[in-house]
């Protein structure tokens, strides 16, 4: 009589490791979920349509402002941490940040491009935007992936939490509150249930209650009736009394 091998093979203790304070995970979720969002807008956009044209590339510069500002701010805070006491750690992901500025410039160009084109060449301009968007965000997703690896394990071989926790929250305070509320739009819906619930439970304790409570608001219409079933009680709040 064989052996049957289990579905759920036991884990050995020296395989849990405590999670360590992660600059990367919810801003890459955030920009995950804002990227492909927005490709889709542009790739399924009709282009005799003004008032559509004019949102979806409002909604795309909104995007690519986002990146530039997040490319910024690893530039200003990320990066000379890793370079104090990782010397030459950034500098493939600093190369690659000086290529993506380009390629926000380029897309702006295309998206420029797009609006003032005449109906009749608008159709081969949208396509031709889409497909640079999709390389853009292709190469983006390889991108965030190195930092949450690489970078992530030289971050932990170089500081304690504490270090790290302390770094990030400058970073947070230098955020401008629009900025705040845009990137929460798009992270809290990307978030698991259990990652939702202990970001927006330690912003409580730390934001005064109306701000918070402006926040939730502003992330509750993004967020699906399950989803928010699930975090309302895990954040002290009734489920059936902000229906926005």
């Amino acid at each position: 009589m064989h052996a049957t091998t289990p579905l759920h093979p036991a884990v050995d203790a020296a395989d849990i490791v405590p999670p360590r304070h992660d600059f990367y995970a919810g801003i890459h979720k955030a920009l995950r979920h804002f990227m492909v969002d927005t490709l889709l807008r542009v790739g399924s956009l009709e282009v005799r349509d003004e008032t559509e044209v004019d949102a979806v590339l409002g909604h795309l510069e909104t995007l690519l402002a986002l990146c530039g500002r997040h490319l910024a701010h690893e530039n200003e805070f990320v990066h000379p941490a890793l370079e104090a006491r990782r010397p030459g750690s950034s500098e493939r992901i600093a190369g690659e940040h000086v290529e993506h500025l380009e390629a926000i410039d380029a897309l702006r160009e295309d998206a420029r491009q797009l609006r003032a084109a005449g109906l009749g060449q608008r159709a081969a301009l949208a396509l031709r935007l889409y497909r640079h968007l999709a390389l853009f965000v292709a190469d983006n997703f390889q991108h965030m992936h190195y930092e949450e690896t690489a970078h992530n394990a030289a971050l932990w071989a170089s500081y304690t939490d504490d270090e790290l926790e302390a770094l990030h929250g400058r970073l947070l305070a230098s955020l401008p509150p629009e900025e705040v509320f845009l990137v929460m739009r798009w992270m809290l819906p990307a978030l698991n249930p259990t990652e939702r619930a202990g970001l927006l439970a330690g912003l409580r304790e730390r934001a005064p209650e109306a701000a918070f409570r402006a926040l939730v608001d502003h992330v509750r219409p993004h967020l699906d009736d399950t989803a928010w079933a699930r975090l309302a009680p895990a954040i002290g709040f009734d489920a059936g009394a902000m229906l926005a």
